[in-house]
This record gives C-alpha cells, sequence and structure tokens, in this order.
C-alpha cells in the first residue's frame, strides 16, 4: 500500500511540476503571440497609411497635369486668336492701300502673316512642352510614391517576421 501510495504522490507531484514548467511556457508564447499581433497591426496601419499617401501624391499629379493642359489649351488658343487678328490687320490693310503701293503693302502683309504664325507655332509648341514637362515630373511622383509605399510594406513584413522570430 505504501508503496502505491508513494507512487500516486510521485506522480501527483510530478504532473505539478509539469504543469509549473508549461504554464510559463504557455505565458511566454502568448506574449510572442501578442507581440506577433501587436506587430502585425501596427504593420497593416502603416501599409494603410502608406496607400492612403500613394493615392494622395497620385491624384495631386494627376491634377497638376490636368491645370497644366487647361492652362495649355488657354495659352495656344490666346496664341491662334492673336495670330488671326494680326493676319486680319495686315490684310486689312493690304485693302486699304492705295493700288500703287498694293504690292508693297501684300509683301508687308506676307511677312506679317508668317511672323504671327511663326509666333503662334512657337507659343503651341512652348505650351505643349510645358505640359509634357509636368507629365514627367508627375509619373516621377508618381514612382516615388510607389516605391515609398513598397519599402513600408517591406518593413512592415520585416517587422512582423522579427516579432515572429522573438
Amino acid at each position: 500500500m505504501n508503496k502505491l501510495l508513494a507512487a500516486l504522490i510521485t506522480g501527483l507531484i510530478a504532473s505539478t511540476a509539469a504543469a509549473q514548467n508549461t504554464a510559463p511556457a504557455s505565458n511566454t508564447q502568448a506574449a510572442a503571440n501578442s507581440e506577433v499581433a501587436k506587430a502585425q497591426a501596427e504593420a497593416t496601419k502603416d501599409i494603410q497609411e502608406a496607400k492612403k499617401d500613394e493615392a494622395k501624391a497620385i491624384a495631386e499629379a494627376d491634377k497638376d497635369v490636368k491645370e497644366a493642359k487647361v492652362k495649355a489649351e488657354k495659352k495656344k488658343t490666346k496664341a491662334v486668336e492673336n495670330a488671326a487678328e494680326d493676319k486680319s490687320e495686315a490684310k486689312a490693310k493690304v485693302a486699304k492701300a492705295d493700288p500703287e503701293d498694293k504690292i508693297k503693302a501684300e509683301a508687308k502683309s506676307e511677312k506679317t502673316v508668317a511672323k504671327a504664325d511663326e509666333k503662334a507655332l512657337k507659343a503651341v509648341e512652348e505650351a505643349n512642352a510645358k505640359v509634357a514637362k509636368v507629365k514627367v515630373d508627375a509619373n516621377v511622383d508618381k514612382a516615388k510614391a510607389k516605391a515609398e509605399t513598397a519599402t513600408v510594406k517591406a518593413e512592415a513584413n520585416a517587422d512582423v517576421k522579427a516579432a515572429t522570430a522573438k
């Protein structure tokens, strides 16, 4: 009977000791899981914020391009209108010219028309160039925003991985 009682007491002590050893292990595991969950939540928050910033940067870049296009269209329209006005003034001068000065007036009119066309063409090309530059800058800004988002994602995933390894 003593042997039976000794075996039961030994079993009870062994199971109590085993329970005490696993309890801190589960607290450690729970703490580790808590750190991982915290790291994942932080990573999710950082990634969402980075995506929001990226969307904002893209919208801003698109807005800049749109504004540049509108500005360029106004400039082009004004240049073409000015050229048309200069041409009509030159033709009016030809019409008013005396018959003996008509050839001279026509030559002068042709020069004025050519200069007006050149001026309008230059203004149109400058406007187009500005729009192209704004588009390039916008694409650079978009690429930077995407790269920043990718960096934030990579860092967040690394943090989660590091928390998992602890």
